[in-house]
């Protein structure tokens, strides 16, 4: 808000004319992979803390409080960072706050002539509101490893999640000098597996179990009682094709991607989604005829 408000004063706001043509549908693409990325992911750690809920609180509550949870702040920081970035295309100090130091050089710009020693406050802060953000992903980065194998299960989460912050520490010093480029690759990258993972779980609760009611909670403490999986292991396979295809990344851009636009326009997520999707059905009928569960 403290953002908004010195950027609105400052009248430096471009109007700029919207343009058409191949690469700017592949820049939206691109963009909007990362965005799903980022809300998406959500899907897969969900439970991690719906769960805390009373049984007697309606499903669609829940849906659309972690809905509309999600929508707002994703809305204003696009649409902020939108309208910032405006500001680069005719301004020469936007630009060269841009050019020299990414997205924080550009947040200085904005705040350091009018706050002061507070607006480097107000930087600092935000930069270790990543950290907070984090916190939710290493929470639920326990649970998925223990549920890989039994064995897991004796270490406790606090060490799986102290493991998780090491690696993602080692990834970050590394990457820092370009931020900017590392965050957009992985959100991209989150944004294929996401939709990898939702392909699975879509295909099983709307076309096998069709709804909640064929889920028996204590079969999944038994594997004897699930399905080997072998279903989903394809499908997986599958949506990573299908993102190879469609992916558009500094290190590689797939075929699909450069017919649309020859930088490339990312379409990984809808690609994985697809070709998850469909797969899945494909290798769940036969799966689920030959092991009849």
């Amino acid at each position: 808000m403290i953002i908004l408000g010195i950027f609105t004063h400052s009248g430096d706001f471009e109007n700029l004319p919207l343009r058409t043509g191949t690469s700017k549908t592949a820049s939206i693409l691109s963009f909007s992979s990362a965005v799903f990325g980022f809300a998406a992911a959500w899907s897969a750690v969900s439970s991690d803390y719906c769960v805390y809920q009373p049984v007697t609180v309606s499903r669609k509550k829940i849906f659309f409080t972690v809905f509309y949870g999600l929508l707002p702040a994703l809305l204003f920081t696009q649409l902020l960072g939108l309208a910032i970035a405006t500001a680069t295309a005719n301004n020469p100090e936007y630009a060269a706050a841009y050019n020299d130091n990414k997205v924080g050089g550009l947040l200085a710009h904005i705040l350091f002539p009018h706050l002061g020693n507070f607006g480097k406050f107000c930087l600092v802060v935000l930069a270790l509101s990543t950290i907070g953000n984090n916190i939710p992903n290493i929470y639920s980065l326990g649970f998925s490893l223990q549920i890989l194998h039994s064995q897991a299960q004796r270490i406790p989460r606090y060490v799986w999640s102290f493991v998780g912050s090491l690696v993602y520490i080692g990834i970050a010093i590394p990457g820092y000098s370009h931020f900017e480029t590392v965050l957009e690759s992985f959100m991209l990258i989150i944004g294929y597996w996401a939709a990898i993972y939702q392909g699975i779980s879509l295909g099983e609760h709307v076309v096998f179990r069709r709804g909640t009611r064929r889920y028996n909670v204590q079969d999944f403490d038994t594997p004897s009682k699930l399905p080997p999986s072998f279903a989903a292991i394809g499908a997986f396979c599958c949506g990573i094709m299908g993102v190879a295809l469609g992916m558009s990344q500094i290190w590689f851009v797939g075929p699909i991607s450069r017919r649309i636009d020859e930088s490339g326009a990312d379409i990984g997520f809808e690609l994985a989604f697809g070709f998850t999707f469909i797969s899945y059905i494909l290798f769940r009928m036969v799966e689920r005829s030959y092991f009849r569960r």
